[in-house]
């Protein structure tokens, strides 16, 4: 072989491997969809400023799984949700992903949409929700995480707040409509009647502004609330700096259910780990895009559950922290 003909050859060659390769990547390449409505299309994906996707990504290149190589990730967050969370859902399932990631309360909409597609949910109780047989054997389309402890973690934030504002005598509950009428709202509701609590609600809409909110904790205090709780979700999550701020200014002293609002002010939280749950996500995920059916992976119930207090915040407030309390704490913000 001439050297002019053996260099045009593996020219040619040069140039066909990396098609070749790249069409092959592209039939064994798997599609994602993921679902936040509340949450910024920009942090779901790899390269995001959010911690717990940063850690959803890398538990998936960890197993295998990089974005824009093998596998293809379609966010719907808060910039698709313009028609509401059904039609956004609807598009979702239309689209025939391989996967679909939910995140929050949106879940029951997928469950009137499609049996078929497989689920990978973070929700409150999904046997509740009829998503799963059991946790421990879901049956269906749906697998993933439960964050619902039922009425024992609604009681246990109102005695950790209560401990802090001995003298609260009406709860202020700061949630997302969405959802409200779900097993866990109504878990929380009769965790406050337990304990004696009138409550003031006060809900907020999907992508809700500043504003929205500051009229929502104006009217938790018009109400006569003389202490907050803010129920978990997506959007109240995406929002803590916010509303931590808005209830620092109402003099409200409020528990959330995250640790990041405490470590911008907010006085407490009793908070379920995210980074981990997220990593679970990614491992279901990995299994099923594997083979495994959703129905036969057990569905992980949150147990571990850490509290945070701001003494700062407290100083301010003029609340005094029980000796007892600050030991119990996992983090105390000085």
């Amino acid at each position: 072989m001439r050297r002019r003909d053996f260099i045009s050859l593996f020219g040619g060659a040069a140039v066909a491997w990396p098609l070749a390769a790249a069409a092959q990547q592209s039939v064994n390449s798997k599609r994602l969809a993921i679902f936040s409505p509340s949450e910024p299309s920009a942090d779901l994906h790899e390269h995001t400023d959010s911690k717990k996707y940063r850690a959803f990504f890398a538990e998936l290149r960890r197993l295998g799984w990089i974005e824009g190589h093998n596998l293809k990730v379609e966010s719907y967050g808060r910039e698709q949700n313009a028609s509401g969370p059904e039609a956004l859902a609807t598009e979702i399932v239309r689209s025939n992903p391989d996967v679909i990631h939910v995140v929050g309360p949106g879940a029951v909409i997928f469950k009137k949409l499609t049996s078929r597609i497989p689920i990978v949910v973070i929700t409150s109780d999904p046997v509740k929700q009829g998503l799963a047989e059991s946790l421990a054997h879901p049956g269906g389309n749906f697998t993933g995480a439960s964050i619902d402890a039922g009425l024992s973690i609604h009681g246990k934030r109102i005695a950790l707040l209560r401990e802090l504002v001995p003298t609260m005598s009406k709860l202020g509950c700061l949630a997302l409509r969405f959802g409200w009428n779900g097993p866990s709202a109504g878990a929380f509701r009769t965790a406050a009647e337990t304990a004696g609590l009138p409550l003031a609600v006060s809900l907020v809409e999907f992508g809700a502004s500043e504003a929205d909110y500051r009229a929502a904790i104006e009217s938790i205090s018009r109400e006569g609330a003389n202490a907050v709780m803010v129920v978990d979700s997506p959007e109240t999550h995406q929002k803590g700096t916010l509303i931590a701020k808005l209830v620092g200014e109402a003099k409200l002293p409020a528990i959330f259910t995250n640790v990041e609002p405490v470590e911008a002010g907010g006085l407490m939280a009793y908070s379920f780990d995210l980074i981990e749950l997220h990593k679970r996500a990614a491992n279901n995920i990995d299994a099923i895009l594997r083979g495994a059916k959703p129905g036969d992976i057990p569905i992980y119930q949150v147990t571990n559950f850490e509290l945070s207090i701001n003494l700062k915040t407290a100083k301010q407030l003029g609340l005094s922290v029980p000796p007892a309390l600050v030991a119990s704490a996992d983090k105390v913000i000085e």
